[in-house]
C-alpha cells in the first residue's frame, strides 16, 4: 500500500498510533546514499514483520537527488540532468532531498497501532505541526496539497503558501518505511528542478525553517522531532544508526 493524501481519521483512530513499547531512534551523523538507505529499510520492515527487529525511526541527511513517487508525472520533473533521480515505491509525486533537509524514515508496525492508514498519515503530518510548534511555526495541513504548509500571505497581498515538509510512505503487510522530509535549512534553490509533489500553482513554493528567519540547527529540530514523536506515537530508545 502506497499512501498519497487520505481524508482525515476521527480523533480516537489517531489516538490508537501510540504505543508503550519504546522505539529505536538512530540518528546518521553523515550523509546517507538514497539507494543504501531504501535497501536498509526495506529489509527492516520485512525483519519488523518477521519479529525479527524493533521498529525504527531513522533520521539522516542524503546528497542532492530528486525522487519519484508512485504518483509521479514525467512533466513534472523539469531538469533531470541536475541531479540524481530515483524512481520510489512510496506513494507521492516529485520531492527533493539534501543537505539542511532532515529526512526521518519511519518504520513502525500498524498491526499494534490501529492498522489504519488515514490515521497514519495524519500522525504524521501532526508530528510535523508539534515539531514547528516548538518554534512557534504554524504548520497546517491542506486537503488537496499533501504536506505541512505555512500560510506566507501578507494583508492585503495575494495568496502566498509554502511547504516546509514532505510526507511520502509506503506500508508492506502493515509495516511502514519512507516517511517525512522537514526543510531546517536546505538550499531553496535545489526545488526548482522538480514541480514538487505537482503543485504549480505560483502563490504555492517551498520555505524552511531557516527561510522562515529562525536560527535553528539540525540538532534543534532533532530535538523537536523527537519530543512531538513521543506526544503522538509513544517512547524512543536511542539506538546507533545504520552501518556498511
Amino acid at each position: 500500500m502506497a499512501s498519497d493524501r487520505l481524508s482525515a481519521p476521527n480523533a480516537g483512530n489517531v489516538a490508537k498510533l501510540f504505543c508503550d513499547t519504546p522505539v529505536e531512534w538512530a540518528v546518521s551523523p553523515g550523509r546517507v546514499s538514497y539507494d543504501a538507505a531504501v535497501n536498509f529499510m526495506e529489509a527492516r520492515a520485512a525483519a519488523i514483520r518477521n519479529g525479527g527487529a524493533s521498529e525504527l525511526v531513522w533520521l539522516l541527511e542524503h546528497d542532492p537527488l530528486y525522487t519519484g513517487g508512485t504518483s509521479a508525472k514525467s512533466q513534472d520533473l523539469l531538469n533531470a540532468d541536475r541531479f540524481p533521480v530515483f524512481k520510489s515505491s512510496r506513494g507521492g509525486q516529485y520531492t527533493y532531498h539534501g543537505p539542511g533537509q532532515r529526512v526521518a524514515y519511519v518504520m513502525l508496525d500498524l498491526e499494534k497501532r490501529g492498522k489504519d492508514i488515514r490515521s497514519f498519515v495524519y500522525g504524521l503530518e501532526q508530528w510535523i505541526i508539534e515539531t514547528l510548534s516548538a518554534f512557534n511555526v504554524t504548520g497546517e495541513r491542506r486537503e488537496a496539497r499533501v504536506g505541512v504548509w505555512v500560510d506566507r500571505t501578507e494583508p492585503g497581498g495575494p495568496l502566498r503558501e509554502d511547504k516546509i515538509a514532505a510526507i511520502g510512505v509506503r506500508v508492506r503487510k502493515w509495516v511502514s518505511f519512507h516517511g517525512i522530509a522537514l526543510n531546517v535549512e536546505p538550499d531553496l534553490s535545489h526545488f526548482t528542478g522538480i514541480t514538487p509533489c505537482g503543485v504549480r500553482d505560483p502563490g504555492f513554493g517551498v520555505t524552511s525553517l531557516v527561510d522562515l528567519g529562525l536560527p535553528v540547527s539540525m540538532d534543534d529540530a532533532d530535538d523537536a522531532l523527537k519530543a512531538a514523536f513521543h506526544e503522538i506515537f509513544g517512547p524512543t530508545l536511542d539506538a546507533a544508526p545504520p552501518s556498511w
